[in-house]
């Protein structure tokens, strides 16, 4: 490394470059551009640094950083701090998997194959869906697209969405059907949970979907019964973004009715990463087997009878004729599917029921102290999961200013989302959260104001 240049050339590099391509220097690279409109000085910056020097100032400028690793987080609405089995990387970190992308060739694919289909499985038997793919984005994503499916099902134009969505996923949501000429309506809250007389006001045979989050976006549990018949007498399809871990806990969307699940599979031991690749999770019965985007894979044998895996449906636009695409979506979310599936297999069905028992019951605790003390009080009653919202006594931004210098990460203001909802914070407790950490953050709410 030499000069004023972090390049890994020796100029010998650079004359034998510029003699292959027949120009003597750098500069006539640029003769087409005429010289008044080039930059006549160097660029305004600091001087250039020797590789230890460099790694010693990106790591400066890291630790600067709040995160999961020097705070103690209690902030959800959609990424969490969940627990991820240090078994997770030494799978998705094997070149085989990391290097891969779309399995176009399924005979020298079948391991990326296999790991598709083994999440697939999984995600059925956690929904008690019959079919589920592995391309969607996010869970705003898996939302809108569910939404999209349930429109192209009934041929109808309008869906209806519950105010106790996540407001990102709404969010992604109207930026899709903005686009699409479709039209979506909301229903209103009650006591933080679906107005269901609004609903039975709203649904009719022009309604093609009606959209649910279970737990909601305040971390409630939504009442189920009885909404699937509301919704089939009017061939309505009903779409349920459910917390995927949750499920060890909750009735699977299926018993009570779901046509299509969506939802986000980040706490299924994706890393938070400043918000990004996160895992859409989308399963539906199988009706809807060709509405679905993306790609699912299949098991089939081959001439000799052997297992093997392929791409049985394939509807994005990469594949098949644009205009017969069920979405544009198409990035591979594979790895990060592997990562779901190594984390639910480890786990198993007992371990994601204990990590299921452990957020519910620290959650309740943790509500229960914050509650308690004076200038703060639940914002809705009911059961909740992992999250609850609770009103505080001042700005929750001042607030969480104050936590952050205590290494706390505090909840999330609600009232950007719901301006109805000022001094309100929706906080979120996993089962990493101990009794000592959570015990800190009461104390630390308490001494405030």
């Amino acid at each position: 490394m030499g000069g004023k240049h972090y390049l890994p050339l020796t100029d010998q590099d650079r004359e034998e470059m510029l003699a292959e391509i027949g120009v003597k220097t750098v500069e006539d690279l640029f003769k087409d551009i005429p010289r008044e409109v080039r930059l006549q000085q160097d660029l305004d910056l600091p001087p250039a640094m020797a590789e230890s020097e460099v790694f010693k100032h990106l790591n400066t400028l890291a630790s600067k950083n709040k995160h999961f690793h020097n705070c103690v987080s209690f902030m959800g609405a959609g990424v969490y701090d969940h627990f991820i089995p240090s078994v997770i990387k030494h799978i998705t970190g094997r070149s085989e998997f990391y290097t891969s992308y779309t399995p176009y060739q399924p005979e020298i694919s079948q391991g990326v194959l296999q790991a598709i289909f083994e999440y697939q499985t999984m995600i059925c038997q956690l929904t008690g869906m019959d079919v589920a793919n592995a391309s969607m984005y996010d869970g705003g994503t898996a939302v809108a697209e569910g939404a999209v499916m349930g429109c192209g099902a009934t041929r109808r134009s309008k869906v209806l969405v519950s105010r106790s969505v996540s407001p990102f996923y709404r969010a992604v949501l109207q930026n899709y059907f903005n686009s699409r000429g479709l039209e979506i309506e909301e229903i209103p809250l009650k006591d933080g949970h679906t107005d269901r007389l609004e609903l039975e006001k709203k649904i009719d045979d022009d309604i093609a979907a009606v959209i649910l989050q279970q737990p909601n976006f305040f971390g409630l549990i939504e009442d189920m019964e009885g909404i699937s018949d509301l919704v089939k007498n009017h061939k309505t399809s009903l779409v349920v973004s459910a917390d995927p871990l949750s499920l060890a806990l909750l009735q699977p969307p299926a018993e009570y009715g779901a046509d299509i699940v969506v939802g986000e599979g980040q706490g299924l031991g994706v890393p938070a990463s400043f918000g990004g690749p996160l895992l859409g999770i989308m399963a539906a019965r199988s009706k809807f087997v060709r509405q679905m985007p993306g790609r699912i894979a299949g098991e089939t044998v081959d001439s000799e009878g052997n297992r093997g895996y392929v791409l049985t449906l394939q509807t994005r636009e990469q594949h098949i004729r644009r205009e017969k695409a069920a979405s544009n979506i198409c990035s591979n979310e594979a790895l990060v599917a592997l990562g779901a599936a190594v984390y639910m297999a480890a786990m198993g069905p007992q371990g994601m029921r204990e990590v299921a028992e452990q957020c519910l019951q620290k959650a309740a605790y943790a509500r229960e102290s914050i509650t308690a003390l004076k200038g703060y009080g639940d914002v809705f009653p009911g059961s909740s999961f992992k999250e609850f919202a609770v009103t505080v006594p001042g700005d929750p931004a001042e607030l969480n200013k104050k936590l952050l210098e205590k290494n706390i990460l505090g909840g999330v203001d609600l009232a950007p989302f719901y301006p109805e909802l000022k001094n309100a914070m929706l906080f979120a407790v996993t089962e990493k959260r101990t009794r000592e950490e959570i015990d800190v953050l009461v104390r630390e709410l308490e001494g405030w104001k």
